[in-house]
């Protein structure tokens, strides 16, 4: 199975944390991964690999988080079309809380949330 392909398959993890650079040393001590720092235009997004491939990525809280923020660790899951499931997420009670976006080189995504309050990323990956 390729799990940036197959509809409904976790596909990538991803690090919200107030310390990208301190949390890309732990981790890479406590698991052995590599991180790449994407550089400036991709605003310093470290992928995390484990060997060659790329697994995950590290990336400061965004701006204008709410203080109440935490570092967190999120999750992706591949879909066919982004549109089509925040309209299935909307039908079964959810919500789209961080609308589609374009995310050059790798696809769209949103974030949405569940009824019962739990967040999840969904992508469509163009490559």
């Amino acid at each position: 199975m390729d799990v940036y392909k197959t509809h409904g398959a976790f596909s990538w993890s991803e690090l919200m944390t107030t310390d990208p650079a301190a949390a890309a040393q732990f981790y890479g001590k406590l698991f052995g991964w590599t991180v790449k720092d994407m550089g400036p235009q991709m605003q310093h997004y470290q992928v995390v690999n484990v060997g060659e491939s790329g697994v995950g990525g590290i990336m400061g809280l965004p701006e204008g988080a709410p203080p109440e923020a935490w570092p967190q660790w999120g999750c992706y899951v591949t879909v066919d079309d982004v549109e089509a499931t925040l309209a299935k997420c909307a039908e079964l009670g959810g919500a789209t809380l961080v609308p589609p976006m374009d995310v050059p080189g790798v696809g769209r995504m949103a974030v949405l949330r569940d009824p019962q309050g739990a967040m999840l990323s969904v992508i469509a990956y163009s490559m």
